[in-house]
């Protein structure tokens, strides 16, 4: 039982989607085990929770808009 485990920011259903499909399928690829093996953990946290470059990422996110 391979597990992939991602966190992140907060991602829309869709992101989930193509990422859970795309990690599992490189992942099989390169270790040759079967798709069906995996299971894939997303863990979201609050963008308040998150730092990037010494700032939170909140406010990083305001200042690239």
């Amino acid at each position: 039982m391979p597990v992939i485990t991602l966190n992140s920011a907060k991602l829309s259903k869709e992101q989930k989607g193509e990422l859970i499909k795309e990690l599992t399928a490189v992942a099989a690829k390169i270790m040759n085990i079967p798709e069906q093996s995996y299971y894939v953990f997303l863990k979201e946290n609050e963008t308040d929770n998150v730092g990037v470059g010494g700032q939170l990422l909140a406010e990083y996110l305001k200042d690239k808009v």
